[in-house]
């Protein structure tokens, strides 16, 4: 009877512990494991040194800060995940989760944005980059309506380098020039011989004399050395190129909230801080080639100036008519454009 009582017991406490023990398993098992960080991909075309992918690096060391490692970051500089022209659609598809895209590449899909790099007369990028990101804020483009847009920022204005002093337009007359994108229209219409190439290919041509110069930014003259063969520098504060960080729409949906208002703050900020980091860039190039290569600098004279914009005019005309077909409010546009590079100037130069 003892041994049967006995029996018994074991057996409801063996049941017991079994019973015990399956829960267990089954709570640790339904648990959710513990949440590693959001990793975002970042795509950007040019080489890591430029200041696209320096801005890149730096607002990826911030997200990582501010959300304190809750984001991690991967970035793709180079063209390495995608390239420049394909950027804004791989971002759409999904293939990066961000990237960073030079909209002058494509004139016919970014019309408004690309405003920006008609010949307005920029003094330099901070206050271009504050502009064109006012722009994209107020008149909020069609073309990103399927992205969300993180900042924009532009490059520095392009002007004149040379073998030869250019201070008039007789002097810029078919002067062979090398420049690329909205440069070319610049300077055919001011009588220049412009020539398109890469960037890569422009100091052996500049050895050989297959041109006598270049128009681009001056971070250039000391980035490629250009300073060693062009001595003569001349400001005309020419086109700037654009530029837009997008994320893919339903990766910046399915963040939380506290991360997403990191990255909201982080758009005026950054945009500003690359627009600083592109001006203080070409200052310290400039330095360089005064120090080394002794260049002279040469600002036109508002008599001269007024016959290079007189010139350039039918430039913005041809794009307000242009735009206006298309349904842009191009003469409001352009307005804006203006008055708030006008508005920037006072607090940042120019």
């Amino acid at each position: 009877m003892e041994r049967k009582v006995c029996s018994k017991l074991s057996g409801t406490i063996c049941s017991l512990i079994v019973t015990v023990a399956l829960v267990g398993c089954s709570f640790l098992l339904s648990a959710p494991a513990a949440a590693g960080p959001i990793k975002l991909s970042y795509a950007n075309f040019p080489p890591a040194p430029t200041f696209p992918c320096v801005q890149m690096e730096r607002w990826k060391k911030e997200v990582e800060k501010r959300t304190n490692g809750e984001v991690s970051v991967n970035t793709y500089p180079g063209g390495t995940l995608l390239g420049a022209k394909n950027m804004m659609d791989g971002v759409i598809a999904g293939q990066a989760d961000i990237g960073c895209l030079c909209m002058a590449y494509q004139p016919g899909r970014f019309i408004v944005t690309n405003a920006t790099a008609l010949p307005v007369g920029f003094p330099n990028a901070t206050v271009a980059s504050l502009t064109l990101l006012d722009l994209y804020e107020k008149y909020e483009p069609k073309e990103f309506a399927d992205v969300k847009v993180l900042t924009m920022f532009t490059c520095a204005p392009a002007n004149i380098y040379a073998k030869k002093a250019v201070q008039s337009l007789e002097d810029l007359k078919g002067l062979k020039l090398r420049a690329s994108g909205g440069v070319l229209q610049v300077l055919k219409t001011l009588g220049a011989t412009p020539v398109g190439m890469p960037q890569s290919e422009t100091p052996e041509a500049l050895q050989k004399g297959v041109v006598v110069g270049a128009v681009s930014s001056l971070e250039t003259l000391m980035d490629f050395k250009y300073a060693e063969l062009c001595r003569h520098v001349t400001i005309m504060n020419g086109p700037i190129y654009p530029f837009a960080v997008v994320m893919n729409q339903a990766k910046w949906n399915s963040l939380p909230k506290d991360v997403q208002k990191v990255m909201d703050d982080l758009a005026r900020e950054q945009s500003e801080w690359t627009g600083r980091y592109m001006d203080g860039h070409v200052e310290k190039s400039i330095a360089w080639s005064k120090k080394n290569y002794n260049i002279e600098i040469y600002e036109l004279p508002k008599k001269e100036a007024d016959r290079w914009d007189k010139l350039l005019a039918p430039i913005t005309d041809r794009w307000i008519e242009d735009a206006e077909a298309k349904g842009v409010p191009s003469k409001k546009v352009l307005k804006y454009i203006k008055k708030m590079n006008k508005k920037y100037s006072k607090k940042y130069g120019g």
